[in-house]
């Protein structure tokens, strides 16, 4: 058989963190492959974003995602997952494959004011949840990863 190489979509997450050493975690919805967990800020590319900076793109999808915070985001990736959507035979959308790519980032000041994206948040302490609880997919295997760091 023909190896097959592999189509992703890239999605850029971040561990922000306040000034207990806490993560931010945001409620998913529960109209989403994340239904029952949380996520962490962040999300896909953009088509026009194709040669912008990770960071720059991190720094939209937090803004949008959390509202106004203040944040030092690090400059070099933590982390990796990867997390699979489903095919939806009612819409014909195929099954679609994205890899997670972790920032590490400091909250600096402001307030969360989370969008329609999400539910609510939380900030955890990952070393003292059980992780399995909170998160699935790329998310669990990219908080996994960070705490073996």
């Amino acid at each position: 058989m023909k190896r097959q190489i592999d189509k992703y979509q890239v999605s850029l997450k971040a561990f922000i963190k306040n000034e207990k050493g806490e993560i931010l975690a945001l409620k998913a919805l529960e109209t989403g492959t994340l239904n029952g967990y949380y996520d962490f800020p962040g999300g896909r590319i953009d088509v026009e974003e194709f040669n912008a900076p990770f960071t720059d793109i991190l720094a939209r999808e937090i803004a949008e995602e959390c509202g106004g915070v203040e944040f030092e985001l690090g400059e070099k990736p933590v982390a990796l997952g990867r997390h699979l959507i489903p095919a939806d035979p009612a819409t014909n959308a195929p099954e679609i494959h994205v890899l997670y790519v972790f920032f590490e980032a400091w909250m600096r000041g402001g307030s969360i004011k989370i969008s329609d994206e999400h539910v609510d948040h939380q900030w955890l302490d990952l070393s003292k949840v059980e992780i399995e609880k909170y998160f699935n997919s790329g998310n669990l295997e990219g908080a996994r990863m960070y705490l073996k760091k």
